[in-house]
């Protein structure tokens, strides 16, 4: 099962950047430090400890190809979810097909629809969503529970965008493939009962930045632009010095040596990391869709998405953001068993329908 520890670009000093290769052993560590996180919620603490008694091995010390096969986050949860008794199967409720937009076996998106969709025979809103994993590991199956339920809550269609990884494919082919799938989605989406004019965006991690992203493109290019974005811990901000990367430097499942390692394989060069469409906080962000930005506590990213917020407001957009406490990076597919990824559900569900009642 691939990891679902969505992590961030090198925001570190590192070495020469990685060849294609997803055997290439990986960088030197940064110096590691004794800071230790927040406590987490005692149900967050649950799925952390059934995801170590996983035995997953650090990432970075594992090629890419290794880091691929390990237990994640979602992996976690659903031992929880065993113990408790109750079903990890898919809900059936839900239904997926999954279409190629490029000519690339990982150009494809799965597209969620309510089992009873038909019956009503109204166009149904869009939602693409772009999942985490640092551009490097984990893919829709990883990422299946948030565009699974976010379906069913919304009465929508939910084309979860899988995209080429790195170290094969480096930056910007992911955020070129972003920008082909919601182009692609527009001009689909009628032939799946979906309504083109009420779309949004929502992503996790390197998605969350990929949402953001996704919409200066549309923005810059012309294209029907999403009525909202939820952007879940994003990748925004090459500082190496914000206030996250220290004090949850040592905080599970991502923590701050895994950051260098992302951006040493995914990279062409460390001057990657000032792109805008990966700095965020440093790209034009006027005129870009009502937003609201979700954190964890306990999460290296954390300050990503706060910093983010304030460079979107300064741009005069109007942005939400919210961090929550006791839970980590990877918390918001686990709202099955952790109460405050249940929240998180909730405020994006609530905002995604009032932008598609408007």
């Amino acid at each position: 099962m691939l990891i679902a520890a969505s992590a961030a670009i090198a925001i570190f000093p590192a070495a020469a950047q990685s060849p294609r290769s997803i055997t290439a052993p990986p960088p030197p560590p940064p110096p590691a430090t004794a800071t230790q996180p927040a406590k987490a919620a005692p149900d967050m603490q649950v799925v952390l400890d059934a995801l170590a008694s996983l035995g997953g091995k650090p990432i970075e010390t594992l090629t890419p190809a290794e880091a691929r096969m390990q237990p994640s986050a979602a992996d976690g949860a659903k031992a929880v979810m065993q113990k408790k008794g109750m079903s990890t199967a898919p809900d059936r409720t839900v239904t997926t097909q999954d279409i190629p937009y490029g000519s690339d076996p990982k150009q494809f998106a799965r597209i969620y629809k309510p089992a009873n969709a038909s019956a009503s025979g109204k166009p149904m809103p869009l939602v693409v969503y772009y999942h985490g994993g640092g551009w490097v590991i984990a893919d829709v199956d990883t990422y299946d529970a948030a565009p699974r339920a976010m379906a069913k809550a919304l009465n929508a269609i939910v084309v979860s965008v899988e995209y080429r990884h790195a170290p094969e494919f480096k930056f910007p082919a992911q955020h070129d493939d972003a920008a082909a799938a919601y182009r692609w989605t527009l001009q689909n989406a009628a032939s799946w009962g979906g309504d083109p004019a009420k779309i949004a965006i929502v992503g996790e991690s390197a998605g969350g930045n990929l949402a953001v992203a996704s919409a200066i493109y549309a923005r810059d290019n012309g294209l029907t632009a999403p009525r909202y974005i939820v952007s879940v811990y994003p990748i925004a901000n090459s500082s190496m010095t914000l206030p996250s990367r220290r004090d949850s430097a040592n905080a599970k499942p991502l923590n701050g040596a895994m950051l260098p390692w992302f951006g040493y394989y995914y990279q062409t060069s460390k001057a990657d990391a000032q792109d805008p469409r990966l700095n965020l906080v440093a790209a034009n962000l006027r005129g870009l869709p009502p937003t609201t930005i979700i954190n964890a506590q306990i999460d290296p990213l954390r300050s990503d998405g706060e910093t983010l917020a304030t460079a979107m407001r300064a741009a005069g957009d109007k942005v939400e953001q919210k961090t929550f406490p006791g839970v980590t990076h990877e918390f918001f597919g686990m709202a099955k068993v952790v109460s405050g990824a249940k929240q998180a559900n909730d405020l994006a569900v609530a905002r995604l329908k009032a932008a598609f009642a408007r």
